[in-house]
């Protein structure tokens, strides 16, 4: 199975939290379905990313990645890689690289969906990113390391998120935090 294969299967069988949701599960399975490259960062017009929210549920608290592009607090992920078999090990590699955490166990079904427009590529392009959110747990002892693709990388209460950051990481912890009961 291809990793676009394993991407519309994913998207096909998404149970959505809401109405909003499900439309937008059904603009990236509609994605997929027009553009067989639509999981690659070549395809200009948009493509699917993979992203994961590192969360330590004993502590009630997140990790947040200040990214350097978006100027925001925000959850690890990116593109998905050449490598990448399947979207949810492409959001657990992408954990692990901006974390530093090597032993995160990812929550088997997306949590949500966020599709924005992001400079990709330079700082003239433009693209849409179609990205599906996982939920990656933390061990509360996990020792995190700062990556090149980040500005500052800090452990955050459920509660008391960053004032720099944006609605849709304060929904995608909402539904982590519902998703881990």
């Amino acid at each position: 199975m291809t990793l676009h294969e394993d991407a519309r299967r994913v998207l096909k069988g998404w149970q959505a939290p809401n109405d909003a949701q499900a439309r937008l599960r059904d603009a990236y399975v509609a994605h997929l379905d027009a553009y067989d490259d639509g999981v690659w960062r070549s395809r200009r017009e948009g493509h699917i990313t993979a992203s994961a929210l590192v969360v330590d549920p004993a502590q009630g608290r997140v990790l947040l990645t200040l990214h350097p592009k978006v100027g925001l607090w925000l959850q690890t992920g990116g593109h998905c890689e050449a490598a990448d078999t399947t979207l949810a090990g492409a959001a657990l590699r992408e954990a692990v690289e901006e974390s530093g955490v090597a032993a995160l166990t990812l929550l088997p079904e997306p949590v949500s969906l966020d599709r924005h427009e992001v400079r990709c590529g330079g700082p003239d392009a433009w693209s849409v990113h179609f990205d599906v959110e996982y939920v990656a747990v933390a061990a509360p002892d996990a020792a995190v390391r700062i990556s090149e693709e980040s500005l500052d990388l800090r452990w955050f209460a459920y509660d008391a998120l960053p004032e720099l950051t944006d609605d849709a990481l304060r929904t995608l912890v909402a539904r982590a935090v519902v998703a881990l009961g």
